[in-house]
């Protein structure tokens, strides 16, 4: 299977995480880990990073919201915070996967699930993203 199949997988999973406050029913995560047609690296990235958004949960939201102007987290719809909590997981947390590879991935994500103009926000929001790591990499580097 794909990669863009396994991360459509974990959006879900994060969507539901947060669509049911913080719990994710075990059987929605077992019948993914049971999905014959996910190869184990499918199956470990899912598990990569639905575990990752759930521990890096505050600092997730702090990088995201950060990069958005008058817009508490709160108030952010739910299939646009899940996709901006994956994007920024994989920015910040898996480094064999370019930027570039994750704000695009995700944006197809947002057409199909969410609203019109949500691939706009969440664009403009991993922009920011992108930014902050970028500038936090360079710094790093010297």
């Amino acid at each position: 299977m794909s990669r863009r199949l396994a991360r459509d997988s974990a959006y879900k999973l994060v969507f539901e995480y947060l669509f049911n406050g913080g719990q994710v029913p075990s059987v929605s995560y077992d019948l993914l880990q049971a999905d014959v047609e996910f190869s184990q690296a499918d199956q470990d990235y899912i598990k990569q990073v639905y575990e990752g958004v759930k521990s890096h949960y505050d600092e997730l939201i702090s990088m995201i919201s950060g990069n958005t102007t008058n817009f508490n987290s709160i108030r952010i719809f739910k299939a646009d915070l899940a996709a901006l909590l994956v994007a920024t997981y994989e920015m910040k947390y898996i480094h064999d996967i370019p930027y570039s590879v994750s704000i695009s991935e995700i944006i197809d994500l947002v057409k199909c699930y969410s609203t019109e103009n949500s691939s706009a926000f969440v664009n403009g929001v991993l922009a920011g993203v992108y930014k902050q790591l970028e500038g936090v990499k360079k710094d790093g580097d010297n």
